[in-house]
């Protein structure tokens, strides 16, 4: 047994620590934590979508979107004619080598159909297992033709 809430005299808690206990106080799903403006999308245009401050929880990992600022995702024109859905995921990552994690917003383009549309597949991790790449999908983007339609939060906000 090891304390991990308490002072030893050397840095001593591990991310996966951390993660445990958030999982085991918030749960083990993704969520949105009331902070600053819950991650609010706002579009921007076609090809730019801010993504408004706010915290978030993913399988126990946090990440956020500084008070006070917002962050910028790039997108994709849509097609003539075809509708699609995208994806706006929160990705971690770790590195094998180094162990240092890191989380980045990256957008995962569906594929485009004149009719039907399903948003595209994404990596599912277990950070708890030692996966190096964990998806969240925080929003999908929704294009008919060449103009969205919808941003669509994907996430429950907590209170």
């Amino acid at each position: 047994m090891e304390i991990v809430s308490g002072r030893t005299g050397k840095p001593h808690v591990t991310s996966q620590q951390f993660r445990q206990i958030i999982e085991g106080t918030v749960g083990q799903g993704s969520y949105i934590i009331t902070s600053g403006e819950n991650l609010e999308p706002e579009l921007v245009s076609n090809n730019l979508l801010k993504i408004r401050s706010g915290m978030m929880c993913h399988h126990g990992n946090v990440s956020c979107v500084k008070l006070g600022t917002y962050d910028e995702v790039e997108l994709t024109n849509g097609s003539q004619g075809m509708k699609r859905i995208d994806l706006v995921v929160n990705r971690y990552t770790r590195n094998e080598e180094t162990g240092v994690e890191s989380n980045e917003w990256v957008v995962l383009m569906g594929k485009p159909d004149a009719k039907a549309t399903s948003a595209p597949s994404y990596a599912v991790g277990n950070l708890q297992d030692g996966d190096l790449v964990d998806d969240c999908p925080v929003f999908e983007v929704h294009y008919d033709g060449i103009n969205i339609t919808e941003v669509k939060s994907l996430l429950k906000t907590l209170n």
